[in-house]
Parts: structure tokens; sequence; C-alpha cells
């Protein structure tokens, strides 16, 4: 964080330099949590819960500005305030045309919806903000089911801790590892939905007997559900498809493999890519493949090689020199080239957890993203374990044929729905 006059900014942090110039009409980067309470939310209590959770998070009330050679965050007195869900899921947050606030809190019915665009926060950033505001509207709703000390789900850490850039904090200069050019992968090809429009596919599945239907297999959940998703894409493609690997990009939290209390992006990305010309079409070979590559990637030395190779660009003198526009064109072509190594992503949240006595208040959380291409996100919360899918094209094989196979798995699923009516989209 630095200061020009009594105004702070702050710069942007690795992972997030990429997004302001590669958000396109098709691919908002933005993501959505979801809390779904017991009961309908009162929006005034709401707003008055999001004034006290955005004083503890002041990066949130900053607005993106563009430099001579980056852009930056910016300190600033707009207010945010809630309002009932009005537009389709992950619209942009940030469009070029106006400067505003980077995330939004909306309502409907019980539901408690978070949107954030990417270059403020990642996932688990947005998770502690959200949480934070779940816990102050319940608090204020029923002052009553409370008793002191007043429970809270806020991390013991200061503001500059929870603002702190904790890329640059492990970055080291590299020794020779430079980022390789990917292999191109499957692209999923479909009649895309009008911009600014996703269809949502979402699967609620009991967690208890998820985990038990990974354990058995010797996996854990995220590699089950990898390997899962490797499969249902591999449903839909023709034999000339095959000839490219099917490649599911797979978001690591670093906080979990490097000590960050920031709540700004700490993540990188590793990449499971699978042949089917060359390896076998069962689960058991998928996962297994799966399971080796998570071995293999997600130790300290490899992430922190990530970290290194991700950074070293950004601490390029020459790339520092370049101004902005001449950037906004090398990392726009940079995204394009990176994405054609991607068939699909699928990002695991992990476990939400609350303070016990609002456990009952609450019915679940969800989340989703949007970035161009079919995505699949999953959290938990008790026993409840949501996977939702979310993707710019009018067809859904590949969704569907994933819900089914865990059926066949023997897990029971309950699936909601959201796609455009033609009525919406026309």
């Amino acid at each position: 964080m630095k200061s020009k006059g009594s105004q702070r900014w702050w710069k942007l942090d690795n992972a997030a330099k990429i997004f302001p110039s590669s958000t396109s009409r098709h691919n908002s980067k933005v993501f959505r949590f979801v809390c779904e309470l017991q009961e309908d939310v009162d929006p005034q209590i709401l707003q008055a819960a999001l004034d006290r959770t955005i004083e503890r998070f002041p990066i949130y009330r900053s607005v993106m500005k563009r430099g001579l050679f980056w852009y930056y965050l910016e300190d600033s007195t707009l207010r945010a305030c809630v309002r009932a869900e009005d537009l389709p899921p992950c619209f942009p947050v940030y469009p070029a045309i106006r400067r505003g606030l980077l995330f939004r809190v909306l309502y409907y019915k019980k539901r408690i919806i978070l949107e954030v665009y990417h270059a403020l926060t990642d996932g688990t950033g947005a998770l502690q903000f959200l949480r934070t505001l779940v816990c102050e509207y319940l608090l204020a709703r029923f002052p009553d089911a409370f008793v002191r000390p007043y429970p809270t789900v806020l991390p013991d850490a200061s503001e500059w801790q929870k603002q702190a850039d904790s890329f640059q904090k492990y970055y080291e200069k590299p020794t020779g590892r430079r980022m390789k050019v990917p292999t191109r992968a499957y692209r999923m090809r479909g009649s895309r939905l009008p911009k600014n429009h996703l269809a949502v596919l979402e699967g609620q599945i009991p967690l208890s007997k998820a985990l038990c239907c990974a354990r058995e297999r010797g996996i854990t959940l995220t590699e089950l559900m990898t390997a899962v998703l490797i499969r249902a894409i591999h449903e839909r493609m023709s034999l000339r498809d095959m000839r490219k690997p099917v490649v599911i990009s797979i978001p690591v939290n670093l906080r979990s493999y490097f000590p960050s209390k920031s709540a700004r992006n700490f993540f990188a990305t590793i990449q499971v890519s699978y042949d089917f010309s060359r390896q076998e079409d069962n689960l058991e070979a998928v996962a297994a493949h799966v399971r080796e590559t998570f071995q293999s990637n997600l130790t300290r030395e490899y992430l922190r090689a990530r970290i290194n190779t991700l950074c070293a660009l950004e601490h390029s003198i020459p790339l520092r020199l370049v101004p902005l526009p001449v950037k906004d064109i090398v990392l726009r072509i940079a995204n394009l080239l990176s994405m054609r190594g991607v068939t699909s992503s699928f990002s695991n949240v992990g476990k939400v957890s609350m303070p016990l006595p609002m456990e009952g208040m609450i019915r679940r959380f969800s989340v989703l993203t949007c970035a161009g291409v079919l995505q699949a996100c999953a959290c938990s919360f008790g026993d409840s374990y949501v996977v939702s899918f979310a993707g710019p094209f009018r067809e859904h094989e590949v969704e569907r044929t994933f819900f089914r196979e865990l059926a066949n798995l023997g897990l029971e699923i309950v699936l909601t729905a959201n796609f455009p009516s033609e009525g919406e989209v026309n």
C-alpha cells in the first residue's frame, strides 16, 4: 500500500495483472459466492452489515485506475450498496466505460450473493469477506441468539497483512527455469449464449457419501471430481478430437503451502493433462493419472517454482518499461495462447466454516465463476457439497454426463438449473 497525498493506492498483485487486459464480453473474470439462509434476507440489515464489513477490508473500497505502465487500485469514497439481484450471474463488474467498485453484494429471497472481479482477490479472499458479512448480518438479525463474546470469523490479521501482496514476499529470482509454451488442448465448441449470459447447473451431493466414494478409490474428493470431469468431456469428443489432450486447470490456494493472511490474490494453477489416444478410458485409469499429477505438482518446491516463473515477467526491466497500451496487447495475446492449452477447470474452494451458533441458520454455500469456457467450482458446508458448472454454451452435455457419472457411482444428487430463456437472451 502506498499513498498519494491523503489517497491510498495499491499495486495489483502478480495474479491480478493479467485480468484487466484479458477481460472481454464473454469473459467477465467475475466469480460469485452464494450463502443461502434459512429465511428471507432483510436488505436493511444486510446493508448495515456490509457497512461494518467493508471497514475491516478497506481495499474493497478501491477502484481500478490506469497508470503509465500498470493498472493499480486506488482508494475511493464510493459506498457499496446492496441491491436486489437483477442481473445475470457474474455480470461484468469492471466495464471500461465507468469507474466503480470491483464487487457487488446482492440478495434474492434467502440468498446473500457476493460477486467479485478477480483482480481484487481470489476465492479464498472473497470467501473471507463473505463469511464476515454473513456473520455481521446474523449477529444483527438475531441479536438474542448470541451471547458475549460474540462469534467471529475474522482471522487474527492486521490491516497490513490482509492487504499484503504475498507473491512478492515469496518471490525469488528463478535460476534457469522458464515458462513452457502450453500444448494445444482439446477445446469445447458450441453455440454461444449472447455476451454476459451464463448457463448454470448445480448439483448438491451429501458430502459424507462423496468423501466415502473417493476414499474407496484411494483418492481425494477433488481428484475424483477432476477424473469424472475429464471422462465427461471425453464423452463428447470425436475420434479426430482425441488427437489433442483434455487439460483441466486446477487453481491452488498458495496459503496452504506458504504462510499468508492476505485477503488478495494468492493462488497458482496446476494442469492435469489426459491423452485418450494413448491412455485408457476408464475411471480407474483416469483417477490414477490425476492422483499422480496432484502428488507431483502439489509440493512446496513445485509451487515456489511456479511463483518464481510467474513473477519473473513482472520483474523484467524491459517489460516494466513498456507503456500500458502495449502491455495490454501483449498480455491479451499471452492469455489467448495460455487458454489454448486448457480445456476446462475445476476449482474446489473446500470446506466453508462458520461459528457453531450460526450453522443452523444457514442452508448452504455455493460458488461459480465466469472465465469464457465451461468451468466447474465446488465447496462444502456441513454435509452439503455443491458442484456448480457455469458456461457460455447453450449445450449442456458435459455437465449432465458429469452428474450422471456421479449418480452411477451411487451418489444422490439434487440438481438446480439456471439456463437463460430465449426471451432473456434475444
